[in-house]
Protein backbone atom coordinates (compact mmCIF):
# COMPACT_ATOMS: atom_id res chain seq x y z
CA UNK A 1 0.00 0.00 0.00
CA UNK A 2 1.24 3.60 -0.66
CA UNK A 3 0.25 6.82 0.76
CA UNK A 4 -3.29 6.95 0.31
CA UNK A 5 -4.34 3.72 0.84
CA UNK A 6 -2.67 3.47 4.10
CA UNK A 7 -4.30 6.83 5.42
CA UNK A 8 -7.77 5.53 4.23
CA UNK A 9 -6.88 2.36 6.40
CA UNK A 10 -5.63 4.37 9.47
CA UNK A 11 -8.91 6.52 8.87
CA UNK A 12 -11.13 3.70 8.77
CA UNK A 13 -9.70 1.81 11.99
CA UNK A 14 -9.05 5.28 13.95
CA UNK A 15 -5.73 4.88 14.07
CA UNK A 16 -3.19 8.07 13.73
CA UNK A 17 -2.55 9.49 10.26
CA UNK A 18 0.74 11.15 10.96
CA UNK A 19 2.13 7.70 12.14
CA UNK A 20 0.67 5.55 9.40
CA UNK A 21 2.05 7.92 7.53
CA UNK A 22 5.18 8.77 8.53
CA UNK A 23 5.90 4.67 9.37
CA UNK A 24 8.55 4.31 6.30
CA UNK A 25 11.02 6.82 8.17
CA UNK A 26 11.13 5.42 11.32
CA UNK A 27 13.69 3.68 11.32
CA UNK A 28 13.65 0.49 13.70
CA UNK A 29 11.48 0.72 17.25
CA UNK A 30 9.91 3.88 17.40
CA UNK A 31 11.41 5.77 19.96
CA UNK A 32 9.52 7.65 22.89
CA UNK A 33 9.68 10.98 20.95
CA UNK A 34 6.35 9.95 19.55
CA UNK A 35 2.81 9.53 21.46
CA UNK A 36 1.76 6.35 21.73
CA UNK A 37 -0.98 6.67 19.03
CA UNK A 38 2.08 7.86 16.81
CA UNK A 39 4.07 4.22 17.57
CA UNK A 40 0.40 2.65 17.41
CA UNK A 41 0.33 4.03 13.65
CA UNK A 42 3.30 3.42 12.81
CA UNK A 43 3.20 -1.03 14.21
CA UNK A 44 -0.33 -0.85 12.27
CA UNK A 45 1.37 0.97 8.90
CA UNK A 46 4.20 -1.94 9.17
CA UNK A 47 1.83 -5.10 9.92
CA UNK A 48 -0.77 -3.75 6.76
CA UNK A 49 3.09 -3.65 4.66
CA UNK A 50 3.54 -8.01 6.23
CA UNK A 51 0.21 -8.13 5.08
CA UNK A 52 0.53 -7.07 1.73
CA UNK A 53 4.05 -8.06 0.74
CA UNK A 54 2.50 -12.01 1.78
CA UNK A 55 -1.30 -12.01 0.65
CA UNK A 56 -1.68 -14.81 -2.33
CA UNK A 57 -3.52 -12.20 -4.42
CA UNK A 58 -0.75 -9.75 -4.54
CA UNK A 59 1.94 -12.43 -5.06
CA UNK A 60 -0.25 -13.47 -7.93
CA UNK A 61 -0.48 -9.37 -9.34
CA UNK A 62 3.20 -9.89 -9.28
CA UNK A 63 3.24 -12.46 -11.68
CA UNK A 64 1.87 -10.21 -14.50
CA UNK A 65 5.46 -7.88 -14.65
CA UNK A 66 7.66 -9.07 -17.19
CA UNK A 67 10.64 -10.66 -15.38
CA UNK A 68 12.70 -7.60 -15.70
CA UNK A 69 10.05 -5.50 -13.51
CA UNK A 70 9.09 -8.46 -10.91
CA UNK A 71 11.87 -7.37 -8.48
CA UNK A 72 10.50 -3.82 -7.78
CA UNK A 73 7.14 -5.06 -9.15
CA UNK A 74 5.93 -4.38 -5.11
CA UNK A 75 7.22 -1.12 -5.11
CA UNK A 76 5.08 -0.29 -8.59
CA UNK A 77 2.27 -2.13 -6.68
CA UNK A 78 1.97 0.45 -3.81
CA UNK A 79 1.20 2.52 -6.50
CA UNK A 80 -1.24 0.83 -8.44
CA UNK A 81 -3.57 0.26 -5.88
CA UNK A 82 -3.19 4.11 -4.73
CA UNK A 83 -4.56 4.74 -8.49
CA UNK A 84 -7.17 2.06 -8.35
CA UNK A 85 -8.60 3.56 -4.67
CA UNK A 86 -7.97 7.13 -5.67
CA UNK A 87 -10.38 6.09 -9.56
CA UNK A 88 -12.79 5.02 -7.29
CA UNK A 89 -12.43 6.69 -3.74
CA UNK A 90 -16.50 6.91 -4.00
CA UNK A 91 -17.11 3.62 -3.84
CA UNK A 92 -14.86 3.41 -0.49
CA UNK A 93 -16.50 6.71 1.38
CA UNK A 94 -19.48 8.62 -0.58
CA UNK A 95 -19.95 10.81 2.15
CA UNK A 96 -17.00 12.31 1.80
CA UNK A 97 -15.38 13.75 -1.85
CA UNK A 98 -11.65 12.96 -1.90
CA UNK A 99 -10.01 16.64 -2.09
CA UNK A 100 -11.90 17.21 1.22
CA UNK A 101 -10.38 14.13 2.56
CA UNK A 102 -7.01 15.33 1.66
CA UNK A 103 -7.20 18.06 3.41
CA UNK A 104 -8.48 16.95 6.43
CA UNK A 105 -5.14 14.87 6.57
CA UNK A 106 -3.08 17.72 5.75
CA UNK A 107 -4.23 19.44 8.44
CA UNK A 108 -3.97 16.61 10.84
CA UNK A 109 -0.82 16.24 9.91
CA UNK A 110 1.22 19.14 9.47
CA UNK A 111 1.16 20.86 13.54
CA UNK A 112 3.22 17.84 14.02
CA UNK A 113 5.54 18.18 11.31
CA UNK A 114 8.54 19.91 13.53
CA UNK A 115 8.93 16.45 15.44
CA UNK A 116 8.70 14.04 12.94
CA UNK A 117 12.26 12.27 10.63
CA UNK A 118 13.59 15.18 8.32
CA UNK A 119 12.90 13.21 5.17
CA UNK A 120 9.27 12.85 5.78
CA UNK A 121 9.48 16.76 6.38
CA UNK A 122 10.70 17.02 2.87
CA UNK A 123 8.33 14.79 1.25
CA UNK A 124 5.68 16.75 2.68
CA UNK A 125 7.41 19.88 0.97
CA UNK A 126 5.84 18.09 -2.00
CA UNK A 127 3.07 15.89 -0.90
CA UNK A 128 0.44 18.44 -0.78
CA UNK A 129 1.11 21.27 -2.97
CA UNK A 130 1.64 19.03 -6.22
CA UNK A 131 -1.66 17.04 -5.44
CA UNK A 132 -0.20 13.57 -5.15
CA UNK A 133 -2.96 11.82 -3.84
CA UNK A 134 -5.70 13.42 -6.01
CA UNK A 135 -3.33 12.87 -8.94
CA UNK A 136 -3.24 9.51 -8.65
CA UNK A 137 -6.51 8.38 -10.25
CA UNK A 138 -4.59 9.90 -13.83
CA UNK A 139 -2.50 7.08 -15.32
CA UNK A 140 -0.57 9.21 -16.79
CA UNK A 141 0.56 10.47 -13.55
CA UNK A 142 1.31 7.36 -12.13
CA UNK A 143 3.71 6.45 -15.18
CA UNK A 144 5.38 9.95 -14.43
CA UNK A 145 5.34 8.97 -10.50
CA UNK A 146 7.68 5.59 -11.50
CA UNK A 147 9.88 7.55 -13.75
CA UNK A 148 10.46 10.09 -10.79
CA UNK A 149 11.06 7.39 -8.11
CA UNK A 150 14.03 5.52 -10.51
CA UNK A 151 15.35 8.86 -10.84
CA UNK A 152 15.39 9.71 -7.16
CA UNK A 153 16.91 5.95 -6.57
CA UNK A 154 19.15 4.91 -9.37
CA UNK A 155 19.23 1.37 -7.61
CA UNK A 156 15.41 1.45 -8.41
CA UNK A 157 15.81 2.28 -12.21
CA UNK A 158 14.08 -0.67 -13.21
CA UNK A 159 10.95 1.52 -11.73
CA UNK A 160 10.74 3.61 -15.05
CA UNK A 161 9.63 0.61 -17.09
CA UNK A 162 6.98 -0.93 -14.75
CA UNK A 163 4.12 1.02 -15.56
CA UNK A 164 3.69 -1.50 -18.53
CA UNK A 165 2.38 -3.91 -16.26
CA UNK A 166 -0.63 -1.33 -15.90
CA UNK A 167 -0.62 -1.02 -19.25
CA UNK A 168 -0.73 -4.82 -20.73
CA UNK A 169 -2.93 -5.94 -17.71
CA UNK A 170 -4.98 -3.37 -16.12
CA UNK A 171 -8.14 -5.53 -16.09
CA UNK A 172 -6.11 -7.79 -14.52
CA UNK A 173 -4.52 -5.92 -11.98
CA UNK A 174 -8.04 -3.95 -10.86
CA UNK A 175 -9.69 -7.12 -10.60
CA UNK A 176 -6.70 -8.17 -7.62
CA UNK A 177 -7.61 -4.77 -6.52
CA UNK A 178 -11.17 -5.35 -5.49
CA UNK A 179 -10.40 -8.52 -4.31
CA UNK A 180 -8.13 -7.32 -2.19
CA UNK A 181 -8.54 -4.10 -0.69
CA UNK A 182 -12.13 -4.23 0.32
CA UNK A 183 -10.43 -7.47 2.65
CA UNK A 184 -7.56 -5.54 4.13
CA UNK A 185 -9.85 -2.83 4.74
CA UNK A 186 -12.13 -4.95 6.78
CA UNK A 187 -9.61 -5.90 8.62
CA UNK A 188 -7.89 -2.81 9.46
CA UNK A 189 -11.48 -1.06 10.47
CA UNK A 190 -11.59 -4.13 12.81
CA UNK A 191 -8.39 -4.28 14.02
CA UNK A 192 -7.40 -7.74 12.62
CA UNK A 193 -4.14 -7.01 10.87
CA UNK A 194 -1.99 -9.43 13.27
CA UNK A 195 -3.68 -12.96 12.28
Amino acid sequence: MNYLAHLHLAFRAKSSLLGNMMADYVKGTPSNDYSQAVIDGIRMHRRIDVLTDTHPLVKQARQLFPNEYRRVAPITLDIFWDHFLSLHWDKFEPDIPLLEFVTYVRNTIEPDLWRTPEKFQELNEYLWPQAWLTRYADKTYIAQTLKGMAKRRPRLSALAGSYIALETHYKELSEIFWQFYPQLLERAQHHQLDD
